[in-house]
């Protein structure tokens, strides 16, 4: 407990700073942050460059950032041709100013239509609607109500349109997976430990908080078309969000879809190259990262490194899954949670994920020695329960 109380009174200190140490910070959240108070929202916040050192830029840094997303559901969310009825500013859509022409017919098939578009963004929707019905299953947070649902979406006076799963078509939900985005291999298996229960959606003026999830998805294929949404981009944003909208200042909570939009577009700026095939190869891509850890572990048990190579158990049948989404998918979330600390607090960010997934290998030597290719594909890819702590300590012994 003296312990505890002591870690929270350094981050209480580090905070209270006019100018953030982020050495120090990464040292202290490098370590785990105390689940109390705001210390993990704001570290992360800090760590992703959400916000600057300086604490007097932060009230100007939040209110232009979620002024600017509250643009995004507006202009990318609500239906061409709205109204944003009930909002004091008066506010209404741009695209109303000169009338509805043919190009803004519901019908039209221009390419500047605006109701084309917003027909066409079925294709990913549908995959993302598919996804974050089953984020996180072995939680109810996401199935929950938010106390703070996106005003100008869910009271929609019966405008259809505005919240996006009633766009998506419910007898296409079998669809297949999204395809990566380039050459090579056309899909990957990310979803094999998730259920297949579907959460249902809220009653007019409620949102549950994996419709929350989808909608800040949906913004961000939007807002970067080149990469679009793939699949598994669910799994990457469900920790960033429950850990702003777990935030007991009530305040920041009230706000935590867009600070976890900014967040988590800030870290796919660092791991985008993962989900893009024809960077596999390139210096940051997903090939590259599991080479680092073929050639960690051959460094550190030959043994286990011959071993896996005799029985052609190949990195991208378990390591492809653990790097390209962070070991969100092999962790319970509060472990993850924990995981991440560590790896948003190192300066060299991957380094250390690199560190942990070998850890993984070789704390099941004994296992992996004993075992037949089928049964080390299944240790390797629904890997057993443990300590985090553990596993962290273990890799931070790995020069």
């Amino acid at each position: 407990m003296a312990m505890f109380k002591a870690r929270v009174k350094e981050f209480e200190d580090i905070f209270a700073q006019d100018v953030i140490d982020m050495k120090h910070l990464r040292q202290l959240t490098f370590n785990g942050v105390p689940d109390v108070q705001s210390f993990r929202a704001l570290s992360w916040k800090l760590l992703l460059g959400y916000l600057g050192p300086k604490r007097s830029s932060w009230a100007t840094t939040l209110s232009k950032k979620r002024a600017l997303y509250k643009q995004f559901i507006v202009e990318l969310v609500l239906p061409p041709g709205h109204t944003l009825n009930g909002e004091g500013d008066g506010a209404t859509d741009c695209r109303e100013s000169g009338g509805v022409g043919l190009q803004d017919h519901p019908l039209s098939e221009g390419p500047e239509s605006a109701w084309n578009t917003f027909f066409n963004d079925n294709e990913f929707l549908l995959q993302i609607d598919k996804d974050v019905r089953r984020l996180c299953p072995d939680i109810s947070f996401f199935q929950q109500p938010t106390e703070y649902p996106c005003d100008i979406v869910v009271h929609s006076e019966g405008e259809q349109g505005r919240r996006l799963h009633e766009r998506v078509v419910p007898s296409v939900l079998s669809s297949a997976n999204v395809e990566r985005k380039g050459l090579g291999m056309t899909k990957i298996n990310l979803i094999t430990k998730r259920s297949a229960e579907n959460y249902a959606a809220m009653e007019e003026g409620q949102e549950a908080h994996w419709e929350v999830v989808q909608r800040i998805l949906f913004l961000y294929a939007k807002l970067n078309p080149g990469q679009g949404y793939v699949q598994g981009m669910n799994e990457i944003v469900g920790p960033i969000y429950y850990v702003m909208a777990s935030n007991p200042d009530l305040s920041f909570r009230a706000h935590a879809e867009a600070d976890c939009f900014f967040c988590f577009t800030a870290l796919m700026g660092e791991i985008r190259d993962f989900f893009i095939k024809t960077l596999d190869d390139a210096e940051g891509g997903i090939r590259c990262m599991m080479a680092k850890l073929s050639n960690m572990l051959k460094s550190k048990d030959i043994g286990i490194y011959d071993h896996l190579r005799h029985q052609e158990l190949h990195p991208q049948y378990y390591s492809f899954r653990w790097l390209t989404l962070l070991l969100s998918q092999e962790f319970p979330l509060p472990d993850v949670v924990r995981i991440w600390d560590s790896v948003f607090s190192d300066e060299h960010r991957f380094d250390f994920l690199i560190k942990i997934c070998c850890s993984m290998i070789l704390m099941q030597r004994e296992a992996i020695l004993e075992n037949d290719f089928a049964s080390n594909v299944k240790l390797l890819q629904n890997y057993p329960p443990i300590d985090i702590n553990v596993v962290l300590t273990h890799a931070l012994s790995l020069a």
